[in-house]
């Protein structure tokens, strides 16, 4: 599955992603604009990181449509069907809260993830300290080739990413 990132205007507040499937189908949805790397390419960092397989990106590539899982899983997630796209909601914010630090705390993270697992009704995946700090490290490296992206222009990416940041 590819990941294609497109930067809209310059002055913009959104972004858009698309999805092209292995089977050639596509999706796409808005990415907003938050300062970090976008959520949606958050998600594929920890998916990636993971080993998820039915995370969030990980159903999108299965066929579900991007801006109805995003919008029905971000409202309610069923924590016995849904319970990676659970998991992966949940690291994604503690570790977006990390980028938006600007410095990776484990501690804050893992009691970011835990508390989101919490929320969601769902285990906290197994996450060391070095694959904490290995998923901030590919989400700055991964932010830092967005933000050279010219407007118009799009970032493609391979899902899963590879196990080395690029």
């Amino acid at each position: 599955m590819k990941l294609i990132a497109r930067k809209l205007e310059a002055a913009g507040k959104v972004d858009r992603l698309r999805v092209v499937r292995d089977d050639g189908s596509e999706t796409g949805c808005e990415m907003p604009r938050q300062g970090v790397l976008p959520h949606d390419l958050v998600h594929a960092v920890v998916e990636s990181r993971l080993n998820l397989k039915d995370g969030f990106l990980g159903l999108v590539g299965k066929g579900a449509d991007i801006a109805f899982a995003e919008k029905n899983f971000r409202d309610y997630i069923d924590p016995v069907r849904h319970f990676e796209v659970a998991q992966a909601e949940s690291v994604v914010e503690g570790l977006q809260t990390q980028l938006w630090q600007g410095a990776f705390d484990f501690s804050a993270f893992i009691a970011g993830a835990e508390g989101a697992c919490a929320m969601r009704g769902v285990a906290v995946p197994a996450i060391s300290e070095a694959d904490g700090q290995a998923m901030f490290d590919a989400a700055v490296q991964l932010n830092a080739q967005w933000r050279q992206v010219a407007p118009k222009s799009e970032l493609v990416l391979p899902f899963p990413l590879p196990a080395e940041p690029r």
